[in-house]
């Protein structure tokens, strides 16, 4: 009889718990949404969502708001997000680097990029592209190759920081080519490409946003691209991929929510971020910020996660990077 009550007692709280996440959703959201960004104004990751700010909000008949909190190379703002109550009003804007990069170069993290988020949908994919100076004797991948290997250790490529996608795309190149091209850490892309394009340094892994107007001055020439197609900034510039290597990354941006928020908070917040990818002038923004707008299910931008998080870890081993 016991054994029935406790049954019947353990049924009504779980109704009770499922009728209360239910009014939650049904009636979210009620008050402004803030989209923590981990980063200073004005780059591109800000731009990301500020792009869809106004219509996100909009669609979702609350008003959202850009909320920068930069610091600690991230993990400041990021941290703040994961500590934030799992309601659907604190979001966070992720970026790869920090979440899939980061957690391999720094001893220590105050969050897990795991187990401390629930990914909402992925925003875009910005297109890495090595960019060499028009004097480089090398115009495709197979030829810097021959080129590298030729005088070991005498090429050397820019990136926009220790740690940074564009500096670990550039080591996985390295492994999978069997080269050894020195890696130059700078304090952003912007100047990395400035002594590229005054003949300080042979080559630079950017972001095509960054690279495409040099490349179509011909102040600089592009070399191949990391992602899996050809970017449309970029059509005539080959991949990575079929010039014969195994090398293919993007560096994305997305919208993360703190862990145990309601799955159909997260479901709402990605149908209508979705929505908002397709509004034409969203994709016009975009495409000037050199981004591919994506929008992919909560279970589709996990996936990604997990999996960058585990691609880029022997990397990060292999060329022994540290941030701290």
């Amino acid at each position: 009889m016991r054994f029935l009550r406790f049954i019947a007692f353990a049924a009504l709280i779980s109704s009770a718990l499922v009728g209360s996440m239910q009014a939650i959703a049904q009636e979210y959201p009620s008050k402004p949404v803030r989209i923590i960004v981990p980063y200073a104004t004005g780059g591109v990751t800000d731009n990301s969502v500020r792009a869809i700010a106004e219509k996100l909000g909009v669609r979702l008949g609350q008003q959202v708001i850009v909320d920068n909190r930069p610091g600690a190379g991230g993990n400041l703002g990021t941290q703040l997000a994961a500590q934030a109550a799992p309601d659907g009003y604190t979001l966070l804007l992720g970026f790869d680097g920090n979440f899939c990069v980061s957690p391999h170069t720094f001893k220590s993290l105050p969050f897990d990029p795991i187990r401390d988020f629930a990914p909402v949908t992925k925003l875009g994919d910005a297109t890495i592209v090595l960019v060499a100076h028009p004097s480089l004797p090398a115009n495709t991948l197979p030829e810097l190759i021959v080129l590298s290997k030729k005088k070991p250790g005498s090429l050397s490529f820019g990136s926009a920081g220790t740690g940074q996608t564009s500096h670990v795309v550039g080591e996985l190149l390295n492994f999978e080519s069997g080269i050894d091209m020195l890696h130059i850490p700078y304090k952003g892309g912007a100047p990395a490409l400035a002594d590229l394009i005054g003949g300080q340094i042979p080559l630079v892994m950017s972001f095509i946003a960054g690279a495409a107007p040099f490349v179509k001055q011909g102040r600089a020439k592009a070399i191949g691209v990391a992602s899996a197609k050809r970017d449309p900034a970029m059509p005539d510039v080959p991949t990575f991929l079929e010039m014969g290597s195994k090398v293919e990354a993007t560096s994305w941006v997305g919208i993360l929510a703190p862990a145990k928020t309601p799955r159909s908070i997260l479901d709402r917040l990605q149908r209508e971020i979705a929505a908002v990818l397709q509004d034409p002038d969203v994709r016009t923004r975009y495409a000037a910020l050199g981004m591919n707008p994506i929008g992919n299910s909560p279970d589709e931008f996990g996936a990604q996660i997990r999996a960058d998080f585990a691609k880029w870890e022997p990397v990060v081993k292999r060329a022994k990077i540290t941030a701290d």
